[in-house]
């Protein structure tokens, strides 16, 4: 769908070392020396999603589909990213066409794995990139403003716009990025950002990278970076990036059993995924045959017409109705036939928006 998450970070946090585990592949160099990824590494991620494999067990399918997202690590970025420094620009670039970013943050101690800073202090990490974001975004809103001061005596439309800028720009300079700005709900925003696509306004999920002793009880850093998140309205997920990178290779049964044996129930790579599809506002419905069980991907609030689109845009064109099942009551009938019986199958029209799990089948005639 052309969303994207962004993986970002100071250099040798586990940026790399995640997005190999993610992609389930070495795709991506991870060497303990800054810059050995230059180019952003991209791949599409299958979402995991459970419900997809109890559909499985009663249709019995040819194959299963996943929903997927869009990963891209990008390169560590360093103090003065925003001038050039590290080839910055080109990375922050990177950073512009994703939708969300995974900020990865180590927070534990190593003397074997060099630190760009001297030391771990994941507060003064997460402040660097930070604040290299909200300098980038302030390089852009002033060559905007210098465009609209000479449009604003003769639009209104660009005064507005203007007038909104210089406010926005006063919120950067007092280093507040974007997502915290005041005027954020207002329509002239909304189109300005639309354009600039700015890069303190972006949702973040950040990834706590700590060692094996550190999946337990939360260590110092984890909580620090917890407290930010709060205060920032962000998430937090933890993960040891190198355990992760381990278990790609293992069955399902070999990850549940070593997962069980660190107390940990969910994987922090499938916290990672659920977390950023919700986070760019996307759920799943389903179509379940005998040749396949799939997971489409739609935007939440999607109505039925353009749940089919997805599919094929014909089904969009000659929409006649949708037959729908819930999830829950396909599983608590068995199947298609059973649901029907039940009286659980619904039809559907143009207005109806499809719920998160619905099981679908489109009426269509072109």
């Amino acid at each position: 769908m052309g969303l994207g998450v962004g993986i970002v970070g100071l250099p040798n946090v586990g940026k790399s070392t995640t997005f190999n585990a993610l992609t389930k592949a070495q795709n991506a160099e991870a060497q303990n020396y800054p810059f050995c990824t230059i180019e952003p590494n991209k791949a599409i991620v299958p979402v995991p999603d459970k419900r997809l494999e109890e559909l499985a067990k009663i249709v019995k399918p040819e194959k299963l589909q996943y929903s997927t997202i869009d990963f891209v690590d990008i390169a560590g970025l360093v103090k003065g990213a925003s001038k050039g420094e590290g080839l910055g620009n080109q990375f922050l670039a990177n950073i512009r066409e994703t939708e969300v970013i995974l900020h990865m943050v180590r927070c534990f101690e190593d003397a074997n794995i060099v630190h760009v800073e001297g030391g771990v202090n994941p507060i003064r990490d997460i402040e660097i990139i930070e604040s290299e974001l909200i300098f980038a975004d302030i390089d852009q809103l002033q060559r905007k403003i210098e465009r609209l001061a000479r449009l604003a005596k003769g639009s209104k439309e660009a005064a507005a716009s203007l007038e909104v800028a210089n406010d926005l720009m006063k919120h950067l300079e007092d280093l507040q990025p974007v997502r915290s700005f005041d005027a954020k709900t207002s329509e002239v925003f909304k189109q300005l950002d639309k354009e600039m696509r700015f890069l303190s306004n972006k949702d973040v999920i950040y990834g706590a990278n700590v060692d094996e002793d550190g999946l337990g009880e939360d260590n110092e850093f984890v909580q620090k970076v917890k407290e930010y998140a709060t205060s920032t309205n962000a998430d937090v997920i933890k993960l040891c990036a190198k355990i992760e990178e381990e278990l790609v290779g293992l069955s399902d049964e070999e990850a549940k059993e070593f997962l069980d044996s660190l107390g940990v129930v969910e994987s922090g790579l499938e916290q990672i995924i659920h977390k950023a599809f919700d986070k760019l506002g996307l759920q799943s419905y389903f179509t379940a045959g005998v040749k396949e069980v799939r997971a489409w991907t739609i935007r939440k609030n999607t109505k039925a017409p353009q749940a089919a689109a997805v599919i094929h845009n014909d089904f969009e064109k000659g929409f006649i109705r949708a037959e729908v099942i819930a999830y829950n009551d396909f599983i608590a009938n068995n199947g298609e036939v059973g649901a029907k019986n039940a009286g659980k199958m619904r039809l559907e029209g143009k207005e109806y928006v499809v719920n998160d799990g619905d099981v679908m089948h489109f009426r269509f005639n072109v």
